[in-house]
């Protein structure tokens, strides 16, 4: 499988779901296959829909959006409304008048830096040893600035995008589809005649970013384990919310998100303000190549905030107090379409379809190092635990039970290094605290790959009460565990 660092929407997820969770959902060859910094098996299982349906933090976060929602769409109708938008259109004004010498300064720009950094396709996320590739996006980067000829850089982006299915999986391109079809859509039709279509641009875009996002957010909810790693990274990212809780919250925040950039002028409008606050803030923890994978999608988003092209925007809101009305069933209509339509599309590429087309669709999980037993539900920790050669028949889970052997074995190895001191209420605590570090070790590698419903919840629960009970004995004896690490 092949490299990739998901990190602009994994840091987007990040910091709304802290959004939400404060109830401020309101404008203010080949290698392990890499999502979030570390690696994971884009065949995977995913976590049946019922079980998010079941998580009380899923139906909070929806209220509170629903909730801005209802009240934007009642305001954008009264003077204060009108203000916000005059507002709106006030500070926005020049990229407006500009937005596309904008917007076509940053796409070929992005493809330039594309071709300079080599070694990726249409994203940094997506890598490639190709030599020809880099060529082939140093030459959409000069067919873009001429009107006659962005229907082929379009053309050029949708074939590169095709191109890549040769490396991975179609289901993984999918969080790459929407977004490039937009960004093609819009150079498609702004390189035709003034008219309907022409007129149309900004709308395709808009879209493009809408079904993206909302997407992806289908991850945080199907496949929570992916954050894991992240959070242990940056845990000041999760601003102390449980794992449990933060994730469902980080989906909901995305998904709606996306959404509101398809309902009325102002919901889009400050949907893309919350959105662009959100990628922006992401760029700094992650470094200048993060910058080129945000900025297509960072200067798509300043479009919608100026909002040029009002009278053919393509949004599906009624007007009226409709827009109001229809909120709830629009929010749920969507979100039961996405999940489903996500579910079953991996259920269809993964377990349904064989032979030669299954081999043509999931080329990432066929390649040979996909064969030595990576255990289904993301493995991250990396393939140092699985032995044999390609063709070897490795058990499910295998990779999983050597990563808690480990964990078990690096307990015994901190335990080994403390001294006993006589003090009886030091030495409770000295020993204590690496066996429920390894626990939650443990728990954590079972809900990568373990399946059980009970069992996950079980390995949930340890999280949560061996984590507080840690905090609690550090605070009580800090003297006793102060020099303590736990090899990971």
């Amino acid at each position: 499988m092949y490299s990739s660092y998901n990190r602009r929407r994994a840091t987007l997820s990040v910091l709304g779901g802290s959004m939400l969770a404060a109830g401020a959902l309101v404008p203010s060859v080949a290698s392990a296959h890499v999502k979030w910094f570390e690696a994971y098996e884009v065949a995977a299982k995913p976590v049946p829909i019922v079980t998010t349906l079941t998580l009380p933090y899923f139906w909070l976060a929806l209220l509170l959006v629903l909730g801005f929602f209802l009240a934007t769409t009642l305001l954008e109708r009264r003077q204060a409304g009108s203000m916000a938008i005059g507002g709106l259109d006030a500070v926005t004004a020049t990229l407006r008048n500009h937005a596309d010498h904008f917007l076509l300064s940053v796409l070929a720009a992005f493809f330039v830096s594309l071709f300079a950094v080599g070694g990726s396709y249409l994203t940094p996320d997506l890598k490639t040893q190709s030599e020809l590739v880099p060529w082939a996006q140093i030459v959409i980067a000069a067919l873009i600035p001429m009107r006659r000829t962005r229907p082929v850089a379009a053309v050029a982006i949708v074939v590169l995008w095709l191109f890549t299915l040769r490396d991975y999986d179609l289901f993984h391109l999918f969080d790459y589809l929407a977004l490039g079809l937009g960004l093609a859509g819009y150079l498609l039709l702004s390189g035709m005649p003034d008219g309907k279509w022409h007129d149309r641009r900004f709308g395709v875009l808009r879209w493009g970013i809408a079904l993206a996002l909302t997407w992806s957010s289908m991850e945080k909810f199907m496949y929570p384990q992916w954050f894991m790693p992240l959070l242990e990274e940056k845990p000041f990212l999760a601003f102390g919310i449980p794992f449990r809780a933060y994730t469902t919250m980080a989906g909901v925040a995305e998904f709606t998100l996306g959404f509101g950039l398809l309902w009325t002028p102002l919901v889009r409008r400050l949907s893309a303000v919350a959105l662009f606050t959100l990628m922006f803030a992401a760029v700094y923890p992650f470094g200048r190549v993060d910058m080129i994978g945000h900025a297509t999608i960072l200067a798509s988003l300043l479009i919608v905030l100026a909002d040029p092209q009002r009278a053919d925007a393509m949004e599906i809101a009624p007007e009226g107090r409709a827009a109001t009305l229809y909120v709830p069933a629009g929010l749920a209509i969507a979100l039961a379409v996405t999940m489903i339509s996500y579910a079953g599309l991996h259920n269809v590429i993964y377990d349904r379809i064989g032979g030669q087309l299954a081999i043509f669709l999931r080329p990432e999980s066929n390649a040979p190092t996909a064969t030595t037993g990576a255990a289904p539900g993301g493995f991250w920790r990396g393939n140092e635990h699985y032995h044999g050669d390609a063709g070897d028949s490795v058990a499910p889970g295998a990779g999983a039970a050597a990563a808690m052997i480990e964990q078990m074995n690096a307990m015994h190895e901190a335990s080994s290094h403390l001294t006993v001191t006589g003090d009886i209420n030091h030495d409770f605590v000295s020993l204590m605290v690496p066996h429920h570090q390894a626990a939650v070790e443990m728990a954590r590698t079972y809900l990568e790959s373990g399946n059980d419903l009970k069992l996950r919840q079980l390995a949930e629960h340890i999280i949560a009460d061996q984590q507080s009970e840690i905090e609690q004995m550090k605070a009580l004896m800090p003297d006793a565990v102060g020099g303590m690490h736990m090899h990971h």
